[in-house]
């Protein structure tokens, strides 16, 4: 018999880790060689343990799954990535896939489907959940500039636009043109449901 896939599990859940660990281990094929709980770990672990596929979440603090995907695929390209998320959102499943992930697909998929996109992912293959992919399709990609992507996200907790303008070394009257455009390119009132819309999207 040829040697199991190997795999890394990166959430920052523990108890969703473990879930998804006794899961895949009682596939005879599959075996969890190591487990991370932040963004910041996968890189390391990775180069570590070598996995055939790793399972990054999206949404974890400080490095989110997206990036740790692409210092991944920069790093050891013979490791593939398969997102499994709580989260999807259309702009998530672009942006993933732009970053080098194999397969993008909720965690809510039936055990024996998960297993198996792994066993796709490590051939070679494309995984994408089918409705989040139809999603994607109808979304379209961001409206949003880079700038005002990053404006939006820095606003998020509400900030004053003189907070924001130091996060993001700008001057207030940009900050304020940019969360201006933002607000109109979403349809969106205020700069708060603003960033809710374009978190809801995966655009953030």
């Amino acid at each position: 018999m040829s040697r199991p896939i190997r795999l890394l599990l990166a959430d920052d859940q523990a108890l969703v880790r473990g879930a998804l660990s006794a899961l895949l281990n009682l596939e005879p094929d599959l075996e969890v060689v190591a487990e991370v709980g932040s963004g910041e770990a996968v890189l390391d672990a990775v180069l570590g343990h070598r996995p055939d596929v790793a399972l990054i979440d999206v949404e974890m603090p400080g490095l989110d799954g997206i990036a740790a995907t692409e210092e991944v695929r920069a790093a050891a390209s013979e490791t593939r990535v398969l997102i499994v998320t709580t989260f999807g959102r259309p702009g998530y499943l672009r942006r993933a896939l732009l970053a080098g992930a194999s397969g993008f697909v909720v965690k809510d998929t039936p055990a024996g489907q998960l297993a198996d996109a792994v066993r796709r992912v490590h051939a070679g293959l494309r995984v994408v959940d089918p409705v989040l992919a139809a999603d994607t399709l109808v979304a379209g990609d961001s409206p949003l500039t880079s700038r005002e992507t990053e404006v939006l996200r820095a606003a998020q907790d509400g900030a004053r636009v003189s907070v924001i303008a130091k996060r993001v070394h700008l001057s207030e009257g940009t900050v304020r043109n940019h969360l201006s455009a933002a607000i109109g390119k979403t349809g969106a009132a205020n700069r708060g449901e603003a960033a809710r819309s374009a978190e809801a999207n995966g655009w953030l």
